[in-house]
């Protein structure tokens, strides 16, 4: 809850000093609503004193400009500090400045016991919590998505290593294959004379053949044995002839 603190009218200045019609239209502007115009009103008097600070701070609080606010309360030393204070702790929590938050309700607290000012600790306080957990959580998303990445890049690097080796092991491939091409008429030519031995041996074979059946066709002389039967001899013997 926010906490105003309505501009009197000083007595003890003089209207040279301070136009009271200028004050009393920047509160009725506060007061109907139109926050910019009355902090635009109190920013045009002349002297910036805490009371009108406050009041001013109060009017930039109410339209949202809080950082305005919290420059002019700062200005406000001095006017109700437990209420400066709380009010500045609201200033930094819709600001979203937490810790700054917490520290000015603390700080209101020790003046004056107040159940709002605790109340708006304890939901500073929580809303941090949940702020810090939330940070944790997406940091934790940001690491898994990281080593995700990681994990995918270093795949593909793999992959791609695999791929760059298949492709030098077929470029190696076909190297050996065109020197195996031009080494097949070398190779072809170191087994002619094998072959041309082959055929001499054949021709001798031949040749061999060709004289044996010479000497065969020649009539060669024959031994010849001669048996004559043996009378009153039990032995048949053979004897040449």
């Amino acid at each position: 809850m926010f906490r105003i603190i309505y501009l009197l009218m000083p007595l003890l200045l003089s209207a040279d000093i301070f136009p009271f019609q200028t004050i009393e239209k920047a509160n009725q502007a506060y007061k109907q609503g139109e926050y910019n115009k009355s902090a635009k009103l109190f920013g045009s008097l002349e002297r910036d004193t805490p009371i009108v600070a406050y009041n001013k701070a109060n009017a930039y609080y109410k339209a949202g400009s809080y950082d305005k606010a919290l420059d002019s309360y700062k200005k406000a030393k001095g006017i109700d500090e437990a209420t400066r204070l709380y009010n500045m702790g609201n200033a930094y929590f819709k600001k979203n400045s937490l810790d700054l938050a917490i520290k000015n309700y603390q700080e209101s607290l020790k003046i004056r016991d107040d159940a709002d000012c605790k109340y708006n600790l304890e939901l500073a306080k929580r809303k941090k919590e949940q702020k810090k957990k939330k940070e944790q959580e997406q940091k934790k998303n940001q690491d898994k998505k990281k080593d995700q990445k990681n994990k995918k890049d270093k795949q593909e690097q793999k992959e791609n290593k695999k791929e760059q080796q298949k492709k030098e092991n077929q470029k190696q491939q076909k190297q050996e294959e065109k020197k195996s091409e031009k080494k097949q008429p070398q190779e072809a030519e170191k087994k002619e004379p094998k072959e041309k031995m082959s055929d001499q041996e054949k021709l001798t074979k031949k040749e061999l053949k060709r004289l044996m059946k010479k000497l065969n066709e020649k009539k060669m002389p024959t031994m010849m044995y001669q048996t004559k039967p043996s009378k009153g001899r039990k032995d048949d013997n053979t004897n040449p002839w």
